[in-house]
C-alpha cells in the first residue's frame, strides 16, 4: 500500500500548490500571497497543450486546388508545425506561433526605422485607379495588379506598393517647409500581387506583409544621405538578426527611379542570381551586368562569383519622378515652393520569416533567428506515472520563478504540460518547433541540489545546470 500512498500524497500536494499562497509583486515591490486557484494559474502559465498550433490539418499536398506541391523547405516546416495553414494559391492563414514571430519582427523593424527619423502611419489598401493612370503605371503593372470595381463602376487595384498614395497625401500638405525634411513615413501592411504562378510558401505569394518607406528630401544630396541611412539601418537589422545579407546593386524595374540596391540572403532555393566579388565589397543582380562579365568592375582584379539569393530588401531613390508628377512640394529657404527629391524603401516582412527559416534550419528541425523565435523557453516535466512524477511541481515552480525574476521572459516561456506523452516524444516536438532554450525536470531536479537538463538548440549542446546556473543562463538571453 505504501506507493500507492505515496502517488496519493504526491497528487494531493499537486493540488494543494496549485491553488496555494503564490508570491505576487505589490506595486511597492514587496511580496505578497494570494490565494491563485489551479485554472488561474494555468491560464497566467502557457502551456502547450492550450496553444492553437495544429499539426492535424489537411496536408497541402492532397489538395492542389490550395497550393500544389510543396516547393521549399521553409513551406514544409511550417506547414508540418503548424505556423500556417494554406488558403488559396498564394495566400495563407498565419497561425498563431508565427504571429507572435513577426509581431516581434515589426518592432525590430520599428526600431530602426525610427532611430533615422521614420515616422509611421497607414495608408489604404483600396487605391485608386486615377492615381496609377496618373503615374502611368496601370497599364505598365499590366497583369500584376489585382483590379477591381466598385458598385459605382470605379476602378481600383489592391495596392502592391504605395508611392501614388503616399506622393499624394504629402502634396496635400501645402504648409511643408524644408525644416521639416527629410520627412520619412512608412508603414508595414498587407501588400496584394498577382503571382503568376505562386511557390515557395511565404517567399513567392500573392498575400504578403511588406514594410515600405518613402522619404521626401530638399536636395539631390540630401536624398542621397537619407538613402545610405535606410541601407545602414537595413544592414544593422540583418546583423541583429544573425543572417548574413548581401547588399547587391539591382535593377530599378517597374517603380522607377536612378539607383537601386537589393539585400539578398544567398540561398540554393533563391531565384535571384548574384555576381559576388571575392576580392572586394562589390556585388549586383546579374541583370544588372553584361551576361559575359567574369571581372570586377568597382576593383578590376577580383573575379565575380555566380551564386543564388532571396531578396528581403529592396531600396530606390526615385528622384523627382513621383513628387513632380503629383506636385509634392515644400518651401525652400528662400520661401519658394520647390519638389522634393523621393527615395522609396521595402522589406518583405514574411519573406524575411521564410528565407530565415530556408538557411538556419535542417530538413527536419526550425531554427529560428534568436530574437524572432515565438517562445524562447519551453519547460518538459516529467511523464505521469514515472518514477520521477514528483519532479513536476518543480517544473510548475520554475516556470513562475522565470515569470517573476526574469521580466524580459515573461511570456517568453510555455511549459509542455502534454504529461502523458514520454519526454523523448516531446522532446522531438520541442526540437522540431525550434525552441532556442528547452529545459528537461528529470531525476536529477529531485537530487539534493537539484539540477536541470538544459538544450541550447541554436548551438546544438546539452548542459545540467543548478538553479541558479539555468536563471543565469536565462537572464543573458536577448529579446525584442
Amino acid at each position: 500500500m505504501e506507493p500507492i500512498m505515496n502517488r496519493m500524497s504526491q497528487r494531493v500536494f499537486q493540488r494543494l500548490y496549485r491553488t496555494s499562497m503564490l508570491p505576487r509583486r505589490t506595486h511597492s515591490g514587496c511580496a505578497e500571497h494570494t490565494n491563485v486557484s489551479a485554472s488561474t494559474y494555468s491560464k497566467r502559465t502557457l502551456l502547450v497543450s492550450r496553444l492553437y498550433q495544429p499539426s492535424n490539418l489537411r496536408d497541402v499536398g492532397q489538395d492542389s486546388r490550395l497550393q500544389g506541391e510543396v516547393t521549399s523547405k521553409s513551406q514544409k516546416l511550417m506547414q508540418q508545425a503548424g505556423l500556417i495553414h494554406p488558403s488559396n494559391p498564394g495566400c495563407y492563414y498565419y497561425l498563431p506561433v508565427l504571429v507572435r514571430s513577426m509581431e516581434k519582427l515589426v518592432r525590430l523593424i520599428d526600431q530602426e526605422m525610427q532611430v533615422i527619423g521614420g515616422q509611421k502611419l497607414d495608408m489604404p489598401s483600396l487605391c485608386s485607379a486615377e492615381l496609377w493612370k496618373t503615374s502611368e503605371r496601370w497599364d505598365l503593372m499590366g497583369k500584376e495588379l489585382f483590379r477591381l470595381k466598385d458598385r459605382h463602376g470605379a476602378d481600383y487595384c489592391l495596392g502592391p506598393t504605395h508611392e501614388e498614395a503616399v506622393t499624394t497625401l504629402v502634396a496635400h500638405q501645402a504648409t511643408l517647409s524644408y525644416r521639416q525634411l527629410p520627412l520619412l513615413l512608412y508603414q508595414i501592411t498587407r501588400k496584394f500581387r498577382d503571382e503568376p504562378k505562386p511557390k515557395f510558401g511565404l517567399l513567392r505569394g500573392r498575400e504578403f506583409y511588406m514594410k515600405d518607406m518613402y522619404s521626401f528630401d530638399a536636395s539631390e544630396e540630401a536624398a542621397h544621405e537619407t538613402y545610405e541611412s535606410v541601407c545602414q539601418a537595413y544592414t544593422r537589422l540583418f546583423a541583429r538578426l544573425g543572417l548574413r545579407c548581401v547588399q547587391v546593386q539591382a535593377d530599378s524595374g517597374n517603380i522607377g527611379g536612378k539607383l537601386s540596391h537589393e539585400f539578398q540572403l544567398p540561398a540554393d532555393i533563391g531565384e535571384d542570381r548574384l555576381l559576388i566579388c571575392g576580392h572586394c565589397s562589390f556585388s549586383a543582380n546579374v541583370e544588372t551586368m553584361s551576361s559575359d562579365t567574369t571581372d570586377c568592375p568597382q576593383c578590376k582584379t577580383g573575379t565575380l562569383v555566380e551564386s543564388k539569393g532571396i531578396e528581403v530588401g529592396h531600396t530606390f531613390y526615385l528622384g523627382k519622378k513621383y513628387s513632380h508628377i503629383f506636385s509634392a512640394s515644400f518651401s525652400n529657404a528662400q520661401n519658394k515652393s520647390d519638389i522634393a527629391e523621393m527615395g522609396c524603401y521595402g522589406l518583405g516582412v514574411t519573406r524575411i520569416l521564410a528565407a530565415a527559416l530556408e538557411v538556419l534550419s535542417t530538413e527536419e528541425r526550425i531554427r529560428w533567428p534568436g530574437l524572432l523565435a515565438p517562445y524562447q523557453v519551453c519547460v518538459l516535466p516529467p511523464k505521469k506515472g514515472s518514477k520521477v512524477e514528483d519532479a513536476a511541481v518543480l517544473a510548475e515552480e520554475l516556470v513562475h520563478t522565470l515569470g517573476e525574476t526574469r521580466p524580459h521572459l515573461r511570456g517568453e516561456v510555455v511549459l509542455d504540460d502534454r504529461t502523458q506523452m514520454t519526454i523523448g516524444k516531446r522532446l522531438k516536438d520541442a526540437s522540431r518547433l525550434g525552441y532556442p532554450y528547452v529545459i528537461v525536470v528529470g531525476p536529477r531536479a529531485l537530487e539534493e541540489t537539484p539540477t536541470f537538463e538544459v538544450i541550447c538548440q541554436e548551438k546544438d549542446e546539452t548542459m545540467f545546470l543548478s538553479k541558479d546556473g539555468l536563471l543565469d543562463l536565462l537572464g543573458r538571453v536577448e529579446t525584442v
